[in-house]
């Protein structure tokens, strides 16, 4: 049992050891937590001299007044060493909420493809929640008990050692009941902890898709699937508090039994002469010192137990491998030609999603991918952004391979304007300048004169707040052309060497189709761009058409060359463009 304690503690401890403990407010903490114990154990001794020479003309003033101050320092001393332990474990927490944080917001996309951001969420707030309650709250005053108890004890053996040690046989009773009960909490916790983040998951789920759910008139469904997981939360929450309800009445008559008996035995003692009442008071006093401290420690280990199941699912997502970031090569991409050299790729085994794709992009030309929904074009942009990793091949820019170079290098140099036109929550300004480390340096003048080459001043002026304006969750206050320039204005503001045109017009009416291709137009001039369109209108100017289909290139050429040579191409520009 000890053993497997003590490795099931091990990653906890480390984990907490890596944010970094706060020494001096520590070893502060402590010291006061050792003078507030000293101090406390000295209250029970001047008492047993008060009640030993207790008369009125003989009362002393001197003593009366040393007792006030005690009681005085004692809880000057102990209030600044909690608060001092507290913060140290506020801090902890604090710095481990860090450590996720910023471990998932560089996380790979492959993470979030198998994991619901909910639940990641949940981890975040949730589990760490768990670990701030036992940090800031219940090691506190196990410290603090610690060292009263030892204090007590030394004092009580040497006032009579016979006592103590008949207090004493309750410990190994104690522990016998507590283990076990401890083992079953973390079996709880860590159910519960599941359940609450898979909980966390669907809500967020359902809010953000709140459109969705209405349109689709699956408020009924969604009804049911909160009442499952509240039902299920529920019931572990009852399970917990079934093990609650055993620790709190059990401790409570194990220490009203010890001190029934050591007032018993006392009182005999007292009756008999071998023991003056001020003892015995005394002895009581330190008894109840200990009392609430080993009251504390059944919460305590606990709690512990529960700290410990969050912390697997915390070191899981601190384990998981994160992108490179900083790291690598800084290049400057100008002028360079892209090489996509036989590159294959699956999300999992035995579903391949891209089979030996090649083909070479030079300085400012513009490489487009048709072929039927679902071939792979989506998936080979991924890869030309990095957000997943080829399993064979590689892409190389100029003579570099891209997985040498830094993230931050490759996409600071990329443009990216998606089907969705994804937005922040917060202004237009916000949206514009989001993720530029400039950002603070730009000036409104430049912010007007990139939106209107992306042809968005128009609208952007007919609002009262201007740049300024609030554009919702996702942006769900413009419509779906208004976000679209706002992405253009965006890739302008950013000046990016290579462009990635994702379906960027599929879904507007004509009109927004027509102001978004004139500024898209304009913003591929002198850059190579990649565009995945399934409207042939728009790329029929392509220097370059690339045809997927079911991962395979399956025709390569101008427009002009693929109707001449590609069947389904042809009947693509056939049902399109006559």
């Amino acid at each position: 049992m000890k053993k497997q304690e003590k490795e099931g503690l091990k990653p906890f401890i480390s984990l907490m050891l890596s944010t970094g403990i706060p020494k001096w407010a520590l070893i502060f903490g402590l010291v006061g937590s050792i003078i507030t114990m000293i101090v406390g154990l000295s209250i029970p001794l001047l008492t047993r001299e008060l009640v030993d020479g207790f008369s009125v003309e003989t009362l002393s003033t001197t003593l009366i007044v040393i007792i006030i101050l005690v009681f005085i320092v004692q809880a000057v001393v102990d209030g600044l060493s909690t608060y001092l332990l507290s913060a140290v474990g506020h801090k902890i927490v604090a710095r481990l909420r860090e450590k996720m944080w910023f471990k998932l917001i560089r996380l790979p996309v492959s993470y979030f493809d198998k994991n619901a951001s909910g639940e990641s969420v949940s981890r975040v707030v949730n589990d760490t929640g768990i670990v701030k309650n036992l940090i800031s709250q219940h090691f506190p005053q196990f410290i603090t008990g610690l060292i009263t108890i030892i204090g007590a004890l030394i004092i009580l053996l040497i006032m009579d050692w016979k006592m103590t040690l008949l207090m004493l046989i309750a410990v190994p009773v104690t522990l016998a009941i507590m283990f076990p009960l401890g083992t079953k909490m973390a079996k709880v916790s860590k159910g519960l902890q599941d359940e609450t983040a898979a909980f966390t998951g669907d809500i967020q789920q359902t809010l953000s898709e709140s459109r969705l759910m209405k349109s689709s008139t699956a408020e009924k469904e969604e009804e049911e699937k909160g009442l499952t997981g509240i039902g299920k939360m529920f019931q572990y929450g009852l399970k917990e508090a079934r093990i609650f309800a055993l620790i709190g009445p059990f401790m409570y008559t194990i220490m009203m039994f010890v001190i029934v008996v050591i007032i018993g035995y006392g009182g005999i003692r007292v009756a008999e002469g071998t023991m003056s009442t001020g003892s015995l008071v005394a002895f009581l006093l330190y008894l109840f010192q200990i009392i609430y401290p080993i009251t504390s420690f059944a919460m305590f280990f606990t709690e512990l137990q529960k700290a410990k199941g969050a912390t697997e699912r915390i070191i899981e997502i601190l384990d998981v491998t994160e992108e490179g970031g900083q790291d690598g090569l800084e290049k400057d991409i100008s002028n360079q030609p892209v090489h996509v050299s036989h590159v294959s790729f699956s999300y999992s085994e035995n579903e391949p999603v891209l089979e030996n794709v090649s083909f070479d992009a030079q300085p400012g030309e513009m490489i487009a991918f048709a072929g039927p929904s679902g071939g792979g074009k989506t998936t080979l942009f991924s890869l030309l952004e990095r957000y997943y990793e080829p399993i064979l091949g590689e892409i190389r820019v100029g003579n570099t391979p891209i997985h040498k170079l830094s993230m931050v290098s490759w996409r600071s140099q990329i443009g990216y304007v998606s089907q969705e036109s994804a937005m922040m929550a917060g202004t237009i300004r916000n949206n514009l300048l989001y993720g530029l480390k400039d950002s603070k340096n730009i000036t409104d003048e430049q912010l007007w004169k990139v939106t209107e080459m992306a042809y968005a001043d128009q609208f952007i002026k007919t609002f009262a707040n201007g740049l300024d304006t609030e554009v919702g969750e996702r942006g769900v206050k413009l419509s779906g052309g208004q976000r679209q320039r706002i992405s253009i204005a965006r890739a302008f503001l950013r000046d990016p060497k290579i462009l990635m045109l994702d379906e960027a017009t599929a879904s507007l009416d004509s009109q927004s189709e027509h102001a978004v291709q004139e500024a898209l137009t304009r913003l591929m001039e002198g850059r190579t761009t990649f565009v995945i369109a399934h409207r042939l209108s728009t790329i029929v100017d392509a220097d370059k058409i690339i045809f997927i289909e079911d991962g395979n290139v399956t025709g390569m050429g101008t427009h002009q060359q693929l109707i001449e040579s590609h069947e389904l191409y042809r009947k693509f520009a056939e049902q399109q463009l006559t």
